[in-house]
């Protein structure tokens, strides 16, 4: 297999175990990061043969993403996929939350779909071959969440633009649909409860990484040809 798949926020958490699953499935990865790391190092050495290449860029940098982007593509050629699965948070009650951490969670979580897609969609338009788009998506941008109104929003923003989208690209045989996750475990959700955990959440537990990663593959797959415009949860029936 030589299609190739465009990961960001790929060193650690959900976006690695992403990463990893596809190449096992035969794809070739681009891996984005922020930064250099010994994370994303490893990545590199774990995906073996199946790296494709290396992106350092900010996904909030609309500059830095078409630069990294555009010279990526005419080196290597053109994403048969594009998972924008960078994202932040930063929680705070709404009249507590400043400025910065409005704005920031909006430009990781929303702006980069702009930033990530833009200059990445037209390339693979031109092969005139067929390609898929997945945000890694949220519970919260669906039903909101105590605390989290800037990433709630950021998300919810982030599910209409899919919907958009995949109007636009449907025809071209591109499809475009979200991964909605509950609670995951990850860096991010290390901090929450247990026992919050099997009240709130139907399955009594959090889901794993690998079970987010599955539902991704899947929608990359031939299979998933017909499945365009959908929020897919992965939440263990939190909604």
């Amino acid at each position: 297999m030589d299609k190739r798949v465009l990961v960001t926020g790929c060193a650690r958490g959900i976006g690695r175990g992403i990463a990893t699953t596809l190449a096992k499935a035969g794809y070739k990865i681009a891996c984005n990061a922020r930064r250099k790391s010994d994370e994303l190092n490893s990545l590199k050495d774990e995906l073996g043969e199946n790296f494709s290449s290396e992106l350092i860029f900010d996904v909030s940098n609309t500059a830095q993403a078409r630069e990294k982007i555009g010279a990526d593509i005419d080196k290597n050629g053109a994403y048969y996929a594009i998972i924008l699965n960078a994202g932040i948070t930063s929680d705070n009650t709404f009249v507590a939350l400043g400025e910065n951490e409005w704005k920031g969670v909006i430009d990781v979580n929303l702006n980069s779909f702009y930033n990530v897609l833009n200059p990445a969609l037209m390339p693979l338009i031109r092969t005139k071959k067929p390609g898929r788009v997945v945000a890694i998506s949220s519970v919260s941008g669906v039903i909101g969440n105590r605390g989290q109104s800037n990433y709630a929003a950021s998300k919810a923003g982030l599910d209409g633009a899919v919907k958009s989208l995949a109007v636009e690209l449907a025809s071209r045989n591109i499809t475009v649909n979200s991964v909605a996750c509950g609670v995951i475990q990850t860096d991010m959700t290390s901090e929450i409860n247990e026992d919050f955990i099997k009240f709130s959440v139907p399955a009594k537990r959090a889901g794993r990484v690998e079970e987010v990663a599955s539902v991704v593959k899947f929608l990359l797959s031939d299979g998933a040809s017909y499945i365009t415009r959908q929020i897919i949860g992965v939440n263990g029936g939190l909604c």
